[in-house]
């Protein structure tokens, strides 16, 4: 096995496909998974990067530091969350600072709070 190296936070290039359609187009994304988690398994966890701010989600988070995200428009990050095997991934294009990495952090345990706190059901 062969892996990329990609770091949590790294913002990267990916492909999105249309779902009404067979057609993809090259969209940035968050990188949430460590990359000991890449290393191991070739897949990565990353979350949606997007300019669309008309139609807000729970938990967007503004990105702050457009230059160091590598990104040339205002954005956030949406709490639309997949797995991409690494070969998928065209490549890096920058990484969130300290406090957009503190932002996303936050928010990333607020949306999982409940399960981590929610005993299972037996």
């Amino acid at each position: 096995m062969h892996s990329k190296t990609f770091k949590t936070f790294d913002v990267v290039l990916v492909p999105f496909p249309f779902v009404d359609s067979g057609i993809t187009k090259l969209r940035p994304a968050v990188i949430l998974s460590s990359a000991a988690f890449g290393l191991k398994i070739e897949h990565h966890v990353l979350a949606m990067v997007t300019s669309a701010q008309h139609t807000p989600w729970p938990l967007d988070t503004q990105i702050t530091n457009l230059k160091s995200a590598g990104l040339s428009k205002e954005s956030l990050i949406r709490m639309k969350l997949f797995t991409l095997d690494e070969r998928l991934i065209i490549q890096k294009i920058g990484s969130l600072d300290s406090n957009d990495q503190n932002n996303i952090s936050d928010h990333l345990t607020n949306l999982l709070k409940s399960a981590l706190n929610t005993p299972p059901k037996r």
